[in-house]
């Protein structure tokens, strides 16, 4: 006589599905964003003379984050999203364990780098999950619902850190850090089936491989909505590594930085959920079309501003929430068209992207905080660059469709 068969594991629903792929891509923003209140601390602690310096903490991470997507978009589109998921999810843990102990600044450093790298794998394979299982102006739904869990992390981050700051050394949010890892990690292991079917999966050549990133390379659709992206994301990027002494240095301010930080981050949450409910009303090429060029325009007004010294933390939060909205309204629609050709190699597609976007941004970032003086003016010199140039990729991408549906 057979025993009776061991239950199969339920089906995950379509909000567990939303709020474990949110986790996900939560992860790389919680990894930066508990940081920026930590920094003086860290840079004190290890002996980091230049306070510029210290942005390297974020800069690494993201060095790696962006270098590793790469890699792990062809390995998922072989081997399936879950085994490397599961196995970037556990070098993440370790690598944020070394850096609680690290003894020197390099040392953090390099751990940063390598978790930047371990966590590349939850970008990539998000936007794969999702793709896998959606299209269109439906997947540009699904990612803003995303967006909208996974924004509270950015909204939460800095007060978390400030929370363990006040409660803790730094090294704890590092071991904060290590325990979310853990956490999501059981959470996918447990919840999150295999999305890409048995029968999409490609051979890992080199030949296979190079033809999937020039497909991915040579679509216009993909470039420009890429390109454009990357744009926005260098502005974001620019903003992350000055904001911290935006308000240390100018505004003389550093005890408002978290609070009002949440409230520019929670502007985003909103402009995402705005947008899961308009998107497949009015296309997310009319939605996001219009929201780069607003962006474009409050950034240009907030120069204008920050050229007359009148600036001030009222005016910086306002203006930065206005376009932080904007881009909340066009980041996840930019992703979705990006990807709308892009089916069986959503894995390839995702990283070669990722890639671009985030190393693309953190070079346009890491300019715009360097070039920082004391004032807003580099970050909103920084901001009306990019929002032209996300504009311009667009015309590239397709100009008879401006403004048009998807």
């Amino acid at each position: 006589m057979h025993a009776p068969a061991a239950p199969s594991r339920p089906e995950v629903g379509f909000r567990e599905f939303v709020a474990i792929v949110a986790a996900l891509m939560a992860m790389a923003a919680l990894q930066i964003d508990t940081m920026l209140p930590a920094l003086p601390a860290i840079g004190h602690s290890l002996r980091v003379a230049n306070p510029n310096d210290r942005q390297w903490v974020i800069s690494a991470f993201m060095v790696g984050f962006g270098a590793a997507q790469i890699v792990h978009g062809p390995l998922s589109d072989r081997f399936g999203r879950r085994p490397v998921l599961l196995t970037s999810l556990a070098v993440g843990v370790l690598c944020n364990l070394v850096a609680a102990i690290a003894a020197t600044f390099p040392l953090l450093l390099a751990a940063r780098v390598a978790a930047g790298a371990a966590t590349a794998s939850s970008r990539v394979l998000s936007t794969s999950i999702v793709r896998d299982r959606f299209a269109g102006d439906a997947m540009a739904r699904v990612m803003s619902l995303i967006t909208i869990v996974f924004m509270v992390v950015p909204i939460a981050a800095p007060n978390l850190g400030q929370l363990i700051l006040w409660l803790a050394p730094w090294r704890w949010i590092f071991y904060v850090l290590t325990a979310a890892g853990l956490l999501t990690f059981l959470w996918v292991a447990l919840r999150l089936p295999e999305t890409l079917d048995p029968t999409n999966r490609l051979p890992l050549s080199a030949r296979r491989i190079g033809a999937g990133f020039r497909f991915v390379l040579t679509d216009r659709l993909a470039l420009g909505y890429t390109a454009g992206s990357t744009a926005l994301q260098g502005g974001l990027y620019g903003f992350l590594l000055s904001v911290q002494q935006i308000f240390e240095s100018e505004f003389h301010a550093a005890n408002l930085f978290a609070p009002v930080f949440s409230v520019m981050a929670g502007s985003m949450a909103v402009a995402a959920f705005l947008n899961s409910q308009i998107v497949m009303r009015f296309g997310a090429r009319a939605v996001s079309h219009r929201a780069v060029i607003g962006y474009s325009i409050i950034a240009a007004a907030h120069l204008a501003l920050a050229l007359t010294g009148r600036e001030t933390v009222l005016t910086f939060a306002v203006l930065q929430a206005l376009m932080m909205s904007c881009f909340g309204l066009a980041a996840a629609n930019f992703n979705a068209i990006a990807m709308e050709h892009m089916g069986r190699l959503a894995g390839t597609a995702s990283s070669v992207q990722g890639l671009i976007q985030t190393i693309g941004g953190i070079a346009i970032g890491a300019t715009v905080g360097a070039a920082f003086n004391g004032t807003t003016v580099p970050l909103y010199t920084g901001f009306t660059v990019c929002g032209l140039a996300a504009i311009a990729a667009v015309a590239f991408a397709e100009p008879a469709r401006l403004f048009g549906r998807s």
